[in-house]
């Protein structure tokens, strides 16, 4: 019987990277808040634009961790405790940007709202770097040991090595290459849900920022290889993974065409795709490692010494397609009512 770790590290790989589009842009309309949105009235709007989706879309995070654990148990602890840190930082961002959404009405005093929508834009920015930083640590490594366990300082020697902190500079540059994707990402968005002011801001800084996230991405990609030559060993062994890079370029050029020709959906949909693209090509790289080890690389936690039983695998395929057929059709409904441009009405809505 086939083994059925690579089709569940696909599945996962898959989940995370549908959750990086969906709250990608929710990330990236909150990274642009304060500069796009400059009035009362234009902040309502943009909170009206992502109101009917931020929640969803958070339950692709929840699916994508559930199935880790599900599936690679062992990877699953290994690194819910080696990135402690920057986990807790995660959580906290995630209550702090639904609470500023929630909470910045109840009064109606401007330095009240203020204080929330700047909490708002912070933990937007801060969640999109974390997400970044924690990719560059995946393609980077982490310090394991024997024991499949790790424990990462915020920062060491600020360089890759055998003992690498959560922070060296070629994390820090994944990082910033997250938050100028979402960005963008977010801007793409905004314009095709708003209007009048709003949207002309979310335009300039769109155009300006796929240019940004050219260069930073080369950057990325020339350095990757250094850093973890597994990354090429991969894609040497098994030339067919350069088709998810292929796909990535082609819809960055597809997004730069279609923005000469302003047709704003397509805009948003092949970005969508260029993130997709991105995101598996770091997965086949990565495959079949799930944690790699900077030092030894025995120590590495694959798909085949951290997965759950086959048993437990086999079982998990019969449930898996029932469930996240659900949160499609659910995911794909919302979209679908809320589709159109937003305007602000009469009286503010609470989300």
């Amino acid at each position: 019987m086939l083994s059925n770790e690579p089709l569940w590290f696909a599945i996962v790989a898959a989940v995370f990277a549908v959750y990086a589009v969906l709250d990608g842009f929710v990330f990236g309309a909150g990274i642009l808040y304060l500069f796009i949105a400059r009035t009362d009235a234009e902040r309502q709007l943009v909170l009206k634009a992502i109101g009917p989706v931020w929640k969803g879309n958070e339950v692709w995070l929840v699916a994508g961790g559930g199935l880790l654990f599900l599936a690679f148990p062992k990877a699953f602890a290994s690194g819910f405790s080696g990135f402690y840190l920057a986990l807790n930082l995660v959580l906290w961002c995630v209550i702090l940007r639904g609470v500023s959404i929630a909470v910045r009405s109840h009064l109606d005093n401007p330095l009240w709202r203020t204080f929330w929508d700047a909490i708002f834009a912070l933990s937007s920015l801060l969640l999109a770097l974390i997400f970044g930083v924690a990719l560059g640590n995946l393609i980077r490594g982490v310090p394991l040991s024997a024991d499949g366990q790790f424990f990462a300082a915020l920062w060491t020697t600020f360089t890759p090595g055998p003992t690498p902190g959560i922070l060296d500079w070629f994390t820090v540059l994944v990082g910033a290459l997250s938050v100028t994707i979402l960005a963008v990402h977010g801007a793409h968005f905004l314009i095709i849900k708003t209007e009048s002011a709003v949207h002309d801001r979310a335009s300039r800084i769109a155009h300006t920022g796929v240019w940004t996230v050219m260069l930073l991405a080369m950057v990325a990609i020339s350095l990757a290889p250094s850093v973890q030559p597994t990354l090429w060993h991969r894609y040497d062994a098994h030339p067919v993974g350069f088709v998810l890079p292929l796909i990535a370029v082609v819809a960055g050029a597809t997004t730069l065409a279609c923005r000469r020709h302003g047709w704003d959906g397509a805009v948003f949909l092949s970005w969508s795709l260029f993130i997709l693209g991105l995101f598996g090509s770091v997965a086949w790289g990565l495959f079949p490692n799930l944690l790699m080890a900077t030092g030894n690389p025995a120590y590495s936690l694959t798909i085949h010494n951290s997965a759950a039983s086959p048993d437990g695998l086999q079982l998990g395929l019969v449930w898996f397609p029932i469930g996240i057929s659900l949160v499609m059709t659910y995911t794909l409904w919302v979209y679908l009512s809320f589709r159109g441009k937003v305007a602000r009405s009469p009286v503010e809505e609470h989300y």
